[in-house]
């Protein structure tokens, strides 16, 4: 997968995380958006999200980190 293509992804996450986060914890987000990735990414998306969090998660707000931690 081409760097754009993880931005890509990584842009995702983050707009799941923001619309999730409303009045709720960064665990009760990070359950939540765990839900969606499972029921709405492909198995290869979620894969290369894992990776991408393995070796750069700099740009992973904590909500997203928790929630890729539970994937």
């Amino acid at each position: 997968m081409s760097k754009s293509q993880i931005q890509n992804l990584v842009s995702m996450l983050h707009q799941i995380v923001d619309n999730n986060s409303y009045k709720k914890t960064d665990e009760e987000t990070a359950t939540i958006v765990v839900n969606h990735l499972n029921k709405f990414w492909a198995p290869s998306m979620r894969e290369k999200i894992v990776e991408y969090a393995a070796t750069d998660e700099a740009e992973l707000s904590e909500a997203a980190k928790l929630a890729i931690a539970k994937l």
